[in-house]
């Protein structure tokens, strides 16, 4: 598995290396032995999946600290395309996004830690994706941005009229009026 660096700090783009045949492939989608020796020290405790169909945006979510979640994220079939947005205060990108096409054939996945806000869109018909977290879902310390703030900008590669938001996700407070806690160390 290769991880590589962002231009955000502490983001990283993991490639597995995929040993295909005739009979199909195999890769491994998680090492903590190669997160170790690149200084990376995550424990995670909680696996999860959901299914989404073309145009959904999921997003953009966090958990405040001490009860912050890291992820590992990747698709298990379709095409998304995955945010992370830097929350930590004193960060030189604090504000600042980065986005990675995630699918089923490239089969990478994408290391968000703690103190990013998190969300993808559905760019195929659907997407099943999945992502290992190291802290468990706290409903008191949920926190959202809105995914669609002009300030971010983010492309989410989606016509306007197609994309999908839940009720939730649609009242969401702007980035300028979000609540986080985060400090860049």
């Amino acid at each position: 598995m290769k991880l590589t660096k962002t231009k955000i700090k502490d983001l990283y783009i993991c490639e597995p290396r995929i040993f295909e045949d005739n009979r199909g492939y195999f890769f491994e989608s998680y090492s903590q032995r190669v997160f170790k020796e690149s200084g990376i020290n995550i424990d995670f405790v909680q696996d999860n999946e959901s299914k989404s169909s073309y145009g959904v945006v999921r997003g953009l979510h966090y958990q405040l600290a001490p009860y912050a979640q890291s992820k590992l994220v990747r698709v298990l079939s379709g095409k998304v395309l995955d945010v992370a947005v830097d929350l930590r205060k004193g960060s030189p990108t604090f504000g600042q996004w980065e986005s990675i096409e995630l699918t089923n054939d490239n089969k990478r996945s994408f290391l968000v830690p703690q103190g990013f806000a998190h969300g993808f869109s559905v760019l195929s018909n659907e997407a099943v994706f999945s992502y290992k977290c190291d802290n468990f879902y706290s409903p008191e310390n949920e926190r959202g941005i809105h995914p669609l703030d002009s300030t971010l900008n983010i492309d989410w590669k989606l016509p306007a009229d197609k994309v999908l938001l839940s009720e939730k996700d649609r009242n969401q407070p702007l980035f300028k009026d979000a609540e986080h806690n985060f400090i860049f160390d």
